[in-house]
């Protein structure tokens, strides 16, 4: 199957990357198969206490930086993701929090999936803050 990347969906390109390392089982990760293209992990940020999350999905890329196109496979177990904050209201909020550096998870339910650090910072700012 082909994944269709976010940017041809919502027209803009993505607003920060992370390098990422998926946890395995034993230490705590998904137990419902390994991740494919496509995964809404909600988001986190590791220096939060309490159990907030953020609709800020990952869209994985292969070794090169480019957006896996494949959907019906496995993605790696660690590497790099374009990340997209889903709701866009909440925009402003994530500016001052997204820097280089800055630690957080994969979320999926109460589950923290995976470990990530923010790699570079793309069109946070520039990004619609409304539906157009």
């Amino acid at each position: 199957m082909i994944h269709q990347p976010y940017e041809n969906r919502v027209k803009h390109k993505a607003d920060f990357r992370v390098k990422y390392k998926f946890k395995r089982p034993e230490d705590g990760g998904r137990h419902t198969g390994e991740p494919r293209q496509g995964i809404r992990s909600d988001f986190s940020y590791a220096e939060e206490t309490g159990n907030g999350m953020y609709m800020i999905w990952p869209e994985f890329e292969d070794e090169n930086g480019n957006v896996l196109l494949y959907n019906d496979k496995p993605v790696p177990n660690s590497g790099t993701a374009r990340m997209w904050i889903i709701n866009n209201e909440m925009r402003p909020f994530h500016y001052e929090k997204i820097k280089v550096g800055v630690k957080g998870h994969f979320r999926e339910g109460g589950l923290f999936s995976a470990d990530c650090e923010v790699i570079q910072i793309l069109d946070l700012k520039t990004n619609p803050t409304k539906f157009k």
